[in-house]
């Protein structure tokens, strides 16, 4: 028999114990007020003032320790707003369990206020939702949302009407099991196919992406590319970096554009790519991927990753474990002459009176930060001088948002500082990028999260302006205005957010000279505002 007085809500906080979910992170509404009223002491609440800022800052969270996190969303209101970030979160490939609010079951079909029509807004981006069909089985949809999440390494969502959190549990066993193990064992068969691709090849290159991106991979893919003595590439746009990009064989960044990408791999008959869809694309151009006679091989462990990649050979499965033993199946390559990729050289200092250019920001921070430091990255107009200048030298090294949605950085870099609170977190982000999260900055503020926000202001969306320019024929002349009036380290100093804002070089390296030792330990967040000027190319 149940315990006499135990609620739904009761049972449910008991499997949120059992699955280590004892952090809520949440903007709330009154559809959770019996929910979240009196939480017990072993239950964590952070609050962010917008849901796209709640989302983010939990997929900095869960990225940064490798397991799902708690969302708390309110109804159609909170879940609309949240979209764009649940998107992210699912591209990224990060768990999130994520309750939605809803109206009193008991007049739902009276259509009240705030009831919503919740089970599609977020589209396909949700790994799994599921509204439970009576109040006791809100903890077993809980619990079932955990492994869907995890599995499915994207945001599951259980709707659970306001009345069901008081309504009293019952013996029925959760729909769910306690513990779940995913057996990681790798089928012979597949590595003698690759080993059959790639052991023929007489010029091979490697392509890493995102989902490569931990200790154990890296290890794995160093001896196979160091074995194979061939260039490594990561691919575009990725949202974390899948090899340490100071490895003298890391080659660089893929172009998004096909004829770039056929011509940076042109001469290997063999490519094979591992933790990365084949090949992200932006924008479109006409023409095959890679030139005739080169074969593709993938590793991935995300099945929709190979089903829609037109490779000649794809295996689903964890990419460490196929690696290290796809390594010790080949032969050395001791007849073909390491390569050595050739290396940007950082762009001297300013001269007195010449502008600050993004350039200079990217290689003052290079020469400053530790190799621990995770770079949180939300610049379109400059990536490609962060990629060149900053590279990422421990897993999660650099994180961004795969998809392109603006107002990931700044709540990410909160949530990774949040789960990692020893470890130097810095967001470099544009302006006009900083707008779409700016509110996370209170809960940076209040939860001391000793982020270094580093925005590089121009006063503009320079990523669109350039765009315009290539689409026109008159010139291209942008319709939208820029937004010079905007400031963001003033947005920062009204949220509480302590700011400042540098416009010359001298003022730049004294900032940085002073805060980046102290990030390790530093428990008070700073937004430094970096007037720039506006980039002139549009990134490869």
């Amino acid at each position: 028999m149940s315990e006499p007085g135990r609620t739904v809500r009761d049972a449910t906080f008991d499997v949120l114990r059992r699955h280590g979910l004892t952090t809520i992170f949440a903007n709330p509404g009154s559809t959770e007020i019996a929910f979240l009223t009196d939480l017990p002491d072993d239950i964590e609440f952070v609050l962010a003032l917008h849901e796209g800022s709640v989302v983010g800052i939990a997929t900095g969270w869960a990225t940064a320790l490798d397991r799902p996190a708690l969302v708390n969303l309110h109804t159609t209101a909170g879940l609309g707003n949240a979209v764009g970030a649940l998107a992210t979160a699912r591209v990224n490939r990060v768990p999130l369990v994520v309750i939605v609010g809803q109206q009193d079951r008991r007049h739902l079909a009276l259509q009240p206020f705030l009831a919503g029509e919740l089970e599609g807004l977020a589209g396909r981006y949700p790994v799994w939702v599921t509204t439970p069909a009576r109040p006791q089985d809100v903890p077993g949809a809980v619990a079932r949302a955990f492994h869907e999440a995890r599995d499915g390494r994207g945001p599951a969502l259980v709707i659970v009407p306001s009345d069901d959190w008081s309504a009293p549990a019952d013996d029925t066993p959760p729909g769910a099991p306690a513990v779940l193990y995913r057996a990681s064992a790798v089928d012979p068969a597949a590595v003698d196919a690759l080993a059959d691709v790639v052991g023929r090849a007489e010029s091979p290159a490697l392509v890493v992406g995102a989902d490569a991106d931990d200790a154990e991979t890296w290890s794995a893919l160093v001896e196979l590319a160091e074995r194979l003595r061939c260039p490594v590439w990561q691919e575009s746009f990725a949202a974390r970096a899948g090899f340490p990009q100071d490895h003298p064989q890391f080659a660089g960044h893929l172009p998004s554009g096909r004829a770039r990408l056929r011509q940076v791999l042109a001469g290997h008959d063999v490519v094979l790519v591992v933790g990365a869809p084949v090949f992200r694309q932006y924008p479109f151009e006409a023409g095959p991927l890679v030139e005739d006679g080169t074969v593709v091989a993938l590793v991935t462990d995300d099945a929709e990753d190979a089903h829609h990649s037109p490779v000649d050979l794809a295996v689903v499965a964890r990419p460490a474990p196929v690696c290290r033993q796809l390594a010790a199946r080949l032969p050395e390559r001791t007849d073909a002459p390491v390569p050595v990729a050739d290396r940007v050289a950082p762009p001297p200092p300013p001269r007195a009176g010449e502008p600050l250019r993004a350039a200079h920001v990217m290689a003052a921070l290079a020469q400053r930060i530790s190799a621990e430091t995770v770079i949180v990255e939300e610049t379109p107009s400059t990536r490609p001088d962060l990629h060149r200048l900053v590279p990422a030298r421990r897993p999660l090294g650099f994180l961004s948002a795969a998809m392109g949605g603006l107002g990931f950085a700044m709540p990410a870099a909160i949530g990774v500082r949040m789960a990692r609170p020893d470890q130097p977190v810095i967001a470099v982000v544009g302006d006009g990028s900083s707008l779409y999260g700016i509110q996370s900055l209170w809960s940076a503020a209040h939860y001391g999260c000793g982020v270094l926000f580093v925005v590089l202001a121009n006063g503009r969306y320079a990523i669109m302006d350039r765009l315009a320019e290539q689409h026109g024929n008159g010139g291209g002349k942008p319709p939208w205005p820029a937004f010079t009036e905007v400031s963001v380290h003033g947005l920062a100093l009204a949220l509480g957010c302590p700011a400042e804002r540098v416009d010359n070089y001298p003022a730049l390296v004294e900032r940085l000279d002073a805060v980046v030792p102290t990030l390790g330990d530093r428990r008070q967040p700073l937004v430094l505002e970096v007037a720039v000027e506006p980039e002139r190319s549009f990134p490869p």
